[in-house]
């Protein structure tokens, strides 16, 4: 006896729609009280597919070390060596793919100090007035006019997450480190993207400051009752 197409219609309607509940979770419990794991960048940078190949030779692609939280991220296996106009060189850089549309360089302060350059506080991708480097691979080297920042602070939800903190992409929050060295982040910018997952990402220089690890827990600040400098500070 054939099945009803109706019938066969709202099965398949029915799988899909738990599908997709399944890819769009809503936040857990620690990130609806705003409580996000903590993600220590280390130098690294990020290569067009074009400058993959003149550093690592005609038709090579990047090669997966190890998957970073956010999805589709990884540490590759392939690293490059940034030389300053001191000439001095910070060697072992790792990359991270998959391969972009820009050369990006992310390094720290103290790292900038060191190779001689004054790059700018920027979120990922936004070069302006930022400056260049040489970078080194086995096979080639290419020298960026720009590109080199300090990464600024920020944090990557998903929209479920973002929603049940009422944040929305771009806002800015305040975050609170506990520990032996409590601080208050200020200035935090929000990202938001379907393929996100809660994480702050601070360089070495900010977790250094405040004794914070890869993995540690922090709290984002919703309230000002949260924070008793958030006045005096003009939150």
């Amino acid at each position: 006896m054939p099945i009803d197409p109706k019938v066969i219609r709202e099965i398949v309607e029915s799988v899909l729609s738990e599908m997709k509940g399944r890819e769009r979770p809503v936040a857990d419990a620690d990130v609806a009280r705003g409580i996000v794991p903590v993600g220590v960048s280390m130098r690294h940078v990020h290569l067009s597919k074009e400058h993959v190949e003149r550093l690592f030779g005609q038709g090579h692609q990047l090669t997966p070390q190890r998957e970073l939280l956010q999805k589709g991220e990884f540490a590759a296996e392939e690293t490059v060596t940034l030389v300053g106009p001191r000439m001095r060189a910070l060697e072992h850089v790792r990359i991270l793919g998959p391969a972009r549309g820009e050369t990006q360089a992310e390094i720290s302060l103290t790292d900038a100090i060191y190779l001689g350059i004054h790059p700018p506080v920027r979120p990922s991708g936004n070069h302006e007035g930022s400056p260049g480097i040489l970078i080194v691979g086995p096979s080639g080297f290419l020298n960026i006019l720009s590109g080199v920042i300090r990464a600024n602070r920020h944090i990557h939800l998903s929209p479920a997450e973002a929603a049940a903190l009422g944040l929305k992409d771009n806002d800015n929050v305040l975050v609170k480190v506990q520990g032996d060295r409590p601080l208050i982040y200020y200035d935090v910018q929000v990202r938001v993207k379907e393929s996100f997952v809660a994480q702050m990402h601070l360089d070495t220089d900010d977790a250094n400051a405040a004794g914070v690890r890869d993995g540690d827990k922090v709290q984002i600040i919703l309230r000002k009752e949260d924070c008793r400098l958030c006045e005096k500070i003009g939150s």
